[in-house]
């Protein structure tokens, strides 16, 4: 069905390795010879004492994983609160294959509806969360 394309993409991907493999050489020798002017200018004296380990370790601290579970947790539980709607209130839903278009499409809205609420308030208790503890350190700096 699509066959026009495959010529146009196959030249594509290998004219993209061509060029990546031929940068990855020139970068290597780029970077070999920022190493070499470094070294000439490098005395060992330099580094003493410069090292330390820093003061806080969670200093940087990421929240991503707070947001990834309040989104996820939100729409899991956008999915059950749609689900409880739909049974409670749509007439015929849960006959199964006998539904009719009007029941399913108003069951996607509900569905669909509940989830990017429930689902933005999980973004928000994250958010919430993060300006407190960011708060919370900045006040103990």
């Amino acid at each position: 069905m699509m066959d026009f394309i495959t010529i146009p993409l196959v030249v594509g991907i290998v004219t993209l390795g061509i060029y990546k493999l031929f940068e990855l050489f020139v970068r290597k020798k780029e970077r070999l010879s920022i190493i070499e002017k470094i070294g000439e200018k490098f005395d060992a004296s330099m580094i003493e004492n410069k090292f330390s380990f820093p003061s806080k370790i969670f200093k940087n601290f990421s929240f991503g994983s707070l947001k990834a579970g309040c989104l996820l947790m939100g729409v899991g539980l956008g999915l059950l609160v749609g689900f409880v709607i739909c049974i409670s209130t749509i007439r015929g839903y849960n006959l199964g294959d006998s539904m009719n278009w009007g029941v399913r499409d108003t069951a996607g809205i509900v569905y669909g509806a509940s989830v990017l609420i429930f689902g933005g308030f999980g973004l928000i208790a994250a958010f919430i969360v993060e300006m407190k503890y960011s708060k919370k350190d900045k006040d103990e700096a």
